[in-house]
């Protein structure tokens, strides 16, 4: 990726399907520890749904949150993401979901990237479709 700068504040690239503004204030484009912990739910929920769906339950939609816990001491680095994702399904079973969020966290890239210096909780609830 090619970052330039923009004239006001931040910077920019293009890509495929767009253009992607980032900066500092949230005015100007999106703040980089947003684009982390979407990185994060995004990729669980990916991972989550291939899982899922090669376990064969039926999933008709995951819904996920994610926020982010920081210590204004240390830079306002972000040191806790927490995702927690609403499955809707039929015949969904909470045992396997357990199971799958386990291989989910193991084969999450970016999860995988960032442990040991942001802790990162994963939560589920069932809504029943």
């Amino acid at each position: 990726m090619e970052f330039k700068m923009k004239p006001d504040v931040g910077f920019y690239t293009e890509v495929g399907f767009g253009r992607l503004d980032v900066a500092g204030d949230d005015e100007f484009g999106f703040r980089p520890y947003q684009l982390l912990v979407s990185s994060v739910a995004v990729c669980s929920g990916g991972v989550l749904r291939k899982v899922l769906e090669k376990m064969r339950m039926e999933i008709k939609d995951i819904h996920i949150t994610a926020e982010a816990e920081r210590i204004e001491e240390e830079a306002s680095r972000v040191s806790k993401i927490k995702v927690h994702f609403r499955i809707e399904g039929n015949n969904l079973d909470e045992k396997k979901i357990e199971k799958a969020m386990v291989l989910t966290r193991k084969n999450c890239s970016m999860v995988q990237s960032v442990i040991g210096s942001i802790e990162v909780e994963e939560t589920f609830e069932i809504i029943r479709g």
